[in-house]
């Protein structure tokens, strides 16, 4: 190939990726950087992989590229960049037997986190959290509690809490945070979402309170001890909290460290 087709293919790549992003799509650009041996493309070669399945451009087909679009679709769940080698024979039993490595790096997504409760510790946390790559959801049914928070990019909604589940879009990268007024609608949501498989679901609450809760929803809600157990509650780090503020920080803590833990791709 030439060097101008080369450019011209990189080019119509990055165009692409621009144009996606301009569109609000999310996926993950996937870049060979470096080769050895026979390879079926040399570094540089780049592929769009789309959040609905879909590709551009080609790094190469067959065997490597199946098992690159099975990473990219982990990696775009993670929402963590990449750098992986293969080995083509050994790894993919293909003929050529070089050695790849690609580069996987996610774009137009940030981790989606839902605030049931807009009180002082649920407005704090949307504030906070803002910053960190997290697209904020707020649900609370009580009037008028939204006023005090203007912030365009928090997408509000003023409904009863279990009810408005069925229009969220909850999925393996979400970030839950429970923290209703009172511990019966907390309740209430935990159960509808413990058996979901979310990135991250915690409850605030004393612990007495958790306890009651796990108690119950043990035996009454006949939800097993491995879903109790992947619930974050108490919420937040261990540290000493008192102010609402605090106690947001220390969600915000929590939450960060689990979504910027290493996948064992």
């Amino acid at each position: 190939m030439s060097l101008l087709l080369k450019s011209f293919h990189m080019d119509a790549i990055l165009s692409s990726l621009q144009k996606e992003l301009k569109d609000g799509k999310s996926g993950v650009l996937c870049i060979v950087t470096e080769t050895m041996g026979s390879t079926p493309r040399k570094a540089g070669a780049k592929m769009l992989f789309l959040k609905n399945g879909n590709t551009i451009g080609s790094i190469g087909g067959g065997a490597i590229e199946f098992k690159a679009l099975k990473v990219a679709h982990e990696v775009m769940q993670e929402g963590r960049s990449l750098l992986k080698s293969f080995l083509l024979e050994e790894d993919l039993a293909m003929q050529c037997g070089g050695n790849m490595t690609i580069y996987f790096e996610p774009f137009g997504q940030s981790n989606p986190l839902f605030i049931f409760g807009a009180g002082h510790v649920g407005k704090a946390l949307a504030n906070f959290a803002l910053p960190f790559g997290f697209n904020i959801h707020l649900i609370d049914p009580r009037d008028d509690v939204f006023n005090d928070l203007s912030d365009g990019s928090i997408i509000f909604y003023n409904g009863n809490y279990v009810e408005t589940i069925a229009n969220l879009k909850l999925t393996e990268s979400s970030f839950v945070v429970i923290a209703t007024p009172e511990h019966s609608s907390d309740e209430a949501v935990l159960e509808k979402l413990i058996r979901l498989p979310l990135k991250y679901l915690g409850m605030m609450g004393s612990k007495r309170k958790v306890a009651g809760i796990r108690e119950h929803l043990m035996t009454d809600g006949h939800v097993s001890v491995e879903d109790i157990n992947k619930v974050q509650m108490p919420i937040g780090l261990p540290m000493k909290c008192e102010t609402p503020e605090e106690i947001a920080l220390s969600i915000l803590a929590q939450m960060v460290d689990v979504k910027n833990k290493k996948s064992d791709l």
